[in-house]
């Protein structure tokens, strides 16, 4: 953005995850100097930037828009493999286990998740939040090929590596390696010990920040 326009200011993200996760469509706004259209700043921005890094879109909104002042909530896609080979082409993409896992109990373990709690149990110790009760609408697992399984998480916010510590209680439950009902023990004692392991960050991918935009301005593409 520098060499387009190096008097641009108000850099805005609507978000920020761990290292290593992966994300999808994360809105970034900026106050410009020059008249540049969005093609010019799409074309523009994507010549200067790495390659596991593009910009998709370009739209207008008013001065001064705040992304993640307009966030109305999120939602996580953790995938995992489940097969005793590594695959390639998922390495860095997903987190592979070996089967069996019995979706059923893991499937039932989530639906306590749901709602408004206290996850203060679903936190990383570096995470000093007084604040702790979330509300989480939507946590799915989906089995589609008899070896990838996504793990679909959606709620209002969330604490410091909150979602890999579901991922990895449901996955622990899934494998018997943890006693079905940990979530419902975390969340009545606030206990970090009853639940499973934290999933690692290269599985995990920030799909989605819900917003209030504001009307429709010129937009490429």
């Amino acid at each position: 953005m520098g060499s387009l326009d190096p008097r641009a200011s108000g850099l805005r993200g609507v978000s920020r995850t761990d290292a290593g996760v992966h994300a999808h469509a994360q809105m970034v706004s900026f106050d410009p100097s020059r008249d540049i259209p969005c093609k010019g700043w799409v074309l523009g921005v994507n010549s200067a930037l790495p390659a596991d890094i593009a910009v998709r879109r370009a739209r207008e909104v008013e001065p001064g828009f705040d992304p993640r002042a307009k966030s109305r909530g999120k939602r996580y896609r953790y995938r995992v493999m489940l097969d005793r080979v590594r695959d390639p082409l998922l390495d860095g993409r997903a987190w592979r286990l070996d089967p069996p896992f019995d979706l059923a109990a893991a499937a039932a373990e989530a639906r306590a998740l749901l709602g408004t709690h206290d996850f203060r149990a679903f936190r990383s110790s570096s995470d000093e939040r007084i604040e702790t009760r979330r509300t989480l609408t939507r946590v799915d697992l989906v089995h589609d090929d008899g070896r990838t399984l996504e793990v679909i998480v959606e709620g209002s916010a969330f604490l410091h590596n909150m979602v890999r510590i579901i991922v990895g209680t449901l996955m622990d439950v899934g494998r018997g390696r943890l006693r079905a009902g940990a979530v419902a023990r975390a969340l009545e004692s606030g206990d970090r010990s009853v639940l499973g392991m934290t999933a690692p960050a290269h599985g995990l991918f920030l799909d989605e920040v819900f917003l209030d935009l504001p009307a429709e301005g010129a937009s490429w593409p």
